[in-house]
């Protein structure tokens, strides 16, 4: 198999990158593409009590295992498969279990801070930021922790006000210089969504036919 496409999804909590992602990953065969959530690279903190790590701030890039997480792509892009962590956001740390990847021709890799440490950026061919409005953000946070994260109004509003807005401005939004592609309207926006896959789709008939690639 040739070099995989490395394509980096970045944008604010609640922002609709994951929305892209799975968009551009449903409308291809599972065969050619699979995607990496930075959310599953969380530091591992079995060894703290759980009120240790509720105390923790996971808005940040410290809160990452960025070392793990780029010697992952390395593998998958060179062409290894990989045991990728399984976190669990109930309970602030990662699972015993993990899923086995293998490498794809398309690796989307999606999160929120994936922009901020060059050499993440380095492996990336292709960097999209995607730019929503932060009422239509928090609005989603809200229902996603709620609903899927069994998080209260109260606490995930003062973790927005204390945290994951002060760490947008400082390690999010600056970095939307570093993408390629700034889509608005993350999850809403259908024709830069039908962009992205036609994209996607020639870089893999490219790679198919053993051609030359143009990324962009």
């Amino acid at each position: 198999m040739s070099k995989p496409i490395l394509i980096g999804i970045t944008g604010g909590t609640g922002s609709g990158k994951s929305t892209i992602a799975k968009a551009i990953f449903e409308c291809l065969p599972e065969k050619n593409i699979t995607i990496i959530e930075q959310d599953s690279y969380y530091k591992n903190q079995n060894h703290m009590t759980l009120e240790e790590r509720v105390r923790i701030n996971y808005d940040h890039p410290l809160a990452f295992d960025t070392e793990l997480l780029i010697s992952h792509l390395k593998d998958l892009l060179s062409g290894k498969s990989i045991q990728k962590p399984i976190y669990n956001f109930s309970i602030h740390t990662r699972e015993q279990e993990t899923v086995l990847v293998e490498p794809k021709d398309i690796i989307i890799l999606e999160g929120i801070m994936i922009l901020d440490d060059e050499r993440l950026r380095d492996l990336m061919d292709i960097k999209i930021f995607v730019d929503t409005d932060a009422d239509v953000r928090i609005i989603r946070r809200i229902l996603r922790d709620i609903k899927e994260r069994g998080r209260t109004l109260d606490s995930v509003i003062e973790q927005y006000l204390n945290t994951v807005r002060p760490a947008h401005q400082q390690f999010i939004e600056p970095y939307k210089k570093y993408a390629d592609i700034i889509i608005p309207e993350g999850g809403y926006n259908k024709v830069a969504i039908d962009i992205m896959v036609a994209k996607v789709k020639s870089i893999i008939y490219e790679k198919q036919k053993g051609g030359i690639i143009n990324i962009l």
